[in-house]
C-alpha cells in the first residue's frame, strides 16, 4: 500500500503527456481529408484561427489546471507528514472538471458519427487522457486520507 500512491502519480501523469500530445480523435471527411488533432494541437490551431479566447480556456482548463492539480499532488505525496493539509479547497473543485474533456470529445465523435457527415473514431490520446483523469481522483482522494 505505501508504493500505490508514488505508481499511481507515475502513471498519471505519464498518461497525462500522451495524453495531450497524442492525437484525441480521428475524423474523416468525404473520405479524403482526415484530421488527428491532439489536444496541444487544438489548442495552437483555435489560437492560430483567432479563436484566442476558447484557446485560452481550454488551455487552461484541460492543459494548465490538471499541470498544476498533478505536480501539487506530487508536493503532497512526497512532501512531510501533513503535507497534503496544505493542498487548497479549491484542488478538489477541479476534480469535477476532470473528466469534461473526455466527454465533450466523445460528443464530437457521437455527433460526426451520427450527422452522417464525417467519421469519427477515438485515438490514444484521449483514453491516456481519461485513464490521468481518473487516476489523479484516485490518487487525490489517497492524499486526503493520509492522516
Amino acid at each position: 500500500m505505501h508504493y500505490l500512491l508514488p505508481a499511481l502519480l507515475f502513471v498519471a501523469t505519464s498518461s497525462f503527456a500522451f495524453g495531450i500530445a497524442l492525437p484525441l480523435l480521428r475524423v474523416e471527411r468525404l473520405l479524403v481529408f482526415t484530421e488527428e488533432p491532439s489536444l496541444v494541437g487544438l489548442v495552437v490551431g483555435l489560437w492560430i484561427t483567432g479563436d484566442r479566447l476558447l484557446a485560452l480556456l481550454v488551455g487552461l482548463f484541460s492543459i494548465a489546471f490538471p499541470t498544476l492539480k498533478l505536480g501539487l499532488l506530487h508536493v503532497a505525496a512526497y512532501a512531510g507528514d501533513g503535507a497534503h493539509r496544505a493542498l487548497p479547497r479549491w484542488l478538489s473543485a477541479l476534480s469535477n472538471w476532470s473528466m469534461l474533456d473526455v466527454v465533450l470529445v466523445a460528443l464530437v465523435i457521437f455527433a460526426a458519427k451520427t450527422s452522417g457527415l464525417a467519421a469519427a473514431a477515438a485515438q490514444p490520446g484521449l483514453w491516456f487522457f481519461a485513464v490521468s483523469a481518473i487516476l489523479t481522483a484516485t490518487a487525490a482522494a489517497l492524499v486526503r486520507r493520509r492522516p
